[in-house]
């Protein structure tokens, strides 16, 4: 399903893993490995891009058992994008889905990058409650 929004056209699915690698590395996310984005992507519970001129400038995806956990990961503007509001339609796009999808007493948690962003659309800190945490494999 995609809507357009003015110059731009946003896209409810994943968006492909060229543009996935591209949009990590040029935002300065944690770049990942291409192999593993092959086989996680399409495993996703729901994907959305923006593209602009049929290239993806923006993306966002919900992970997690569908049910009882959900994680928003991968929100990402190209810079040269940014500050048009396309991180609040990609963020609304998936609180759409949330809304939907997401279960009563459904877990919903992000890691956030830019806090402003996420505290519009009603979350909220876990401190001093739980310490978010991380490990990358290696």
């Amino acid at each position: 399903m995609t809507e357009v929004l003015g110059d731009f056209t946003l896209i409810r699915r994943v968006v492909g893993v060229d543009d996935f690698v591209r949009l990590r590395q040029i935002t300065g996310l944690t770049p990942r490995p291409r192999a593993a984005a092959e086989k996680g992507l399409p495993r996703s519970l729901y994907g959305v891009h923006i593209c602009h001129d049929d290239r993806a400038i923006a993306m966002g995806r919900v992970v997690g058992d569908g049910a009882l956990n959900f994680e928003v990961v991968d929100v990402a503007v190209a810079p040269d994008f940014q500050g048009q509001g396309l991180g609040r339609a990609i963020m609304q796009s998936i609180m759409d889905y949330l809304n939907s999808e997401a279960p009563e007493g459904a877990y919903i948690t992000l890691m956030a990058d830019v806090p402003e962003l996420y505290l519009k659309f009603g979350f909220d800190y876990s401190r001093p409650a739980s310490e978010g945490m991380y490990i990358l494999q290696s």
